[in-house]
């Protein structure tokens, strides 16, 4: 026996059908042989997918506020959508024989001094009060981030001017600019939402224009005016919608302050008229009753205070996520 056989390990056959010794030599096969084996490996990219998908999911059932606020807004959302689904009592038209009746199964939140059901008016009051809302936002987002943007990214003299008018709503209180604006506009629900909304744009300008400032000295922006993209597209393409995240989580929060302004300012008697109910005035009509009807005012202040809650608790969480800075 010579040295190279001693030293030369003698050489193993392998069958070529055997599937455990195949999978030894190709780590890529299959050790059970299966012929379903690439069927697999094709599926392993879409599990990997519907688990990407489903984890945004999990994190919200973690977080039982997040999960309460969430159903809050909603409940009342259908509230507002289809009022009727909750409800079959007439919130204009009462019962006087019913006037001042307690919380009952019959009447869930009790009756007012003209026998109609609270319930009712909350429910129904939630349509007017939530699209007030929503237009004092988009109001105060649309206008505020066209500001911000034109600040941030023109710089300059521009800038300096609007920043200046900016710091000047804001040494001004929301609710007195709010007030003063309804002054010139007059009194009426879209009144009261156009003048809040005007009131919350420097909050959108501020936020809008520091994301501006900071995105447009990234390097694919800088790339984008080197490479000839009109100033525009770079606005339209790169500029606006990474910049758009912190200020949709800080229209999320102004939605919850909103809301409590145009209550506000509904209690003062600016919003809707009577009969139409309105969370605000209905607080405002059992103020007079507090002595021998408590429910009037603790309901509806009630259902204010769970929907600007929640409305914060969602801003938290996605201020979490996109980050106001």
């Amino acid at each position: 026996m010579t040295v190279e056989n001693v030293l030369t390990p003698p050489a193993r056959s392998l069958e070529p059908h055997d599937p455990f010794l195949e999978s030894i030599v190709d780590p890529d096969a299959d050790p059970s042989g299966s012929p379903h084996a690439a069927a697999l490996d094709e599926e392993r990219p879409d599990a990997a997918t519907r688990r990407s998908a489903l984890r945004p999911i999990v994190a919200v059932l973690k977080q039982p506020t997040l999960v309460a606020s969430i159903l809050v807004v909603a409940l009342v959302t259908l509230w507002a959508v289809v009022p009727s689904w909750f409800t079959a009592w007439d919130p204009i038209v009462g019962v006087p024989q019913d006037r001042l009746l307690p919380p009952s199964p019959e009447h869930l939140f009790g009756t007012d001094n003209l026998g109609r059901d609270l319930y009712a008016r909350v429910v129904y009051g939630s349509a007017t009060s939530l699209a007030a809302t929503s237009v004092a936002v988009i109001v105060g987002l649309a206008v505020g981030s066209l500001f911000g943007l034109l600040a941030g990214f023109l710089r300059g003299f521009v800038d300096d001017a609007i920043m200046r008018f900016m710091d000047v709503l804001l040494a001004i209180p929301s609710l007195l600019l709010s007030l003063a604006l309804i002054t010139a506009l007059g009194f009426g629900t879209l009144n009261v939402a156009i003048a809040v909304g005007l009131a919350s744009i420097a909050s959108f300008s501020r936020v809008m224009r520091a994301e501006v400032l900071q995105i447009a000295t990234a390097v694919y922006v800088e790339a984008a005016h080197v490479s000839g993209v009109r100033w525009h597209t770079v606005l339209r393409r790169h500029i606006l919608p990474n910049a758009s995240g912190p200020v949709i989580a800080l229209a999320a929060l102004e939605f919850g302050v909103m809301v409590l302004a145009i209550s506000s300012l509904s209690f003062l008697g600016f919003g809707a008229p009577p009969p139409t109910p309105e969370w605000g005035s209905l607080v405002a009509g059992g103020r007079d009753y507090l002595a021998v009807a408590w429910w009037l005012t603790t309901f509806p202040g009630l259902v204010i205070v769970a929907v600007v809650l929640s409305a914060n608790r969602i801003s938290r969480a996605l201020e979490r996520n996109g980050g106001i800075r």
